[in-house]
């Protein structure tokens, strides 16, 4: 299906306590033809250059070098009317993304997968991955930290998109299947945010999962991509004191969302 053309835009509001370095990844993936976006960084109400780079998977992220103590502004709009073209294994993604990371210890959880999805293989992997975390986890917002992991949300049975994400990655990956994190803006999510969500690599292509099914996947577009959180928040201080004061996010298409059933196979576009 070829989704309609959507719209996205995001805001954050940011106290530096300290000369900071930041990175942000709040642009809409390298990949989209077509793209007409503005990303305007300003502190203090002037306006101040941030540095872009690219990572294998075309994320794009944006660097603030030495951001003086004051009120920081990231304002970031886009219009996207074609789809990206399917993403690609990149040199050593199958190992990368096979192996425990920081928020999925697929190691951890290995024993356990092998338990609940014993025999299953391939679509009906991933498939039993995603309604067994879809019906066991709660979606409660607040209800799990930062620094939690797959593990915890298995024994929790609670959390947000990005706790869901991790653990049906963390199970894809113990059974030797590649996973990855990827953020995205979504259209018809409620309440509106960044969301998280998964590839998983079976039969030549990524496959999109996404557990929480709070909102269609043909409308969603690919923001950053990487092992898990730690690799795709939108914000992340490398040096200094920030605190985030306000995040607004928007994602709208034109015309009426997609239909999703939930159940098929897609692939990011």
């Amino acid at each position: 299906m070829i989704p309609p053309a959507r719209h996205v835009s995001s805001h954050l509001q940011v106290q530096v306590k300290s000369t900071a370095d930041l990175v942000f990844s709040v642009a809409v993936s390298g990949d989209h033809p077509g793209l007409s976006e503005s990303l305007i960084f300003r502190l203090d109400g002037e306006e101040i250059e941030a540095e872009e780079q690219l990572d294998s998977s075309r994320s794009r992220l944006h660097r603030l070098r030495e951001t003086a103590p004051g009120t920081l502004t990231v304002d970031y709009e886009a219009d996207v009317p074609q789809p990206a073209p399917a993403a690609q294994l990149q040199g050593i993604d199958e190992i990368l993304y096979t192996r425990p990371s920081r928020y999925c210890d697929s190691d951890r959880l290995a024993n356990l997968g092998a338990t609940h999805f014993a025999g299953l293989t391939g679509y009906e992997l991933m498939s039993a991955v995603t309604q067994w975390v879809r019906t066991k986890v709660s979606y409660q917002p607040g209800s799990s930290r930062v620094v939690d992991g797959a593990l915890e949300t298995y024994l929790s049975r609670v959390g947000v998109c990005r706790d869901s994400a991790h653990l049906v990655i963390a199970f894809l990956r113990g059974l030797n299947m590649p996973a990855r994190l990827v953020s995205v803006y979504a259209p018809g999510l409620v309440p509106m945010d960044f969301h998280a969500v998964v590839e998983a690599w079976h039969d030549g292509a990524w496959h999109l999962l996404d557990a929480t099914g709070l909102a269609p996947r043909d409308s969603m577009v690919r923001i950053c991509t990487g092992r898990d959180a730690a690799d795709t928040a939108f914000m992340t201080t490398l040096a200094g004191s920030t605190r985030l004061r306000r995040i607004r996010v928007d994602a709208r298409v034109d015309g009426e969302l997609p239909y999703d059933d939930k159940f098929s196979f897609r692939t990011l576009s």
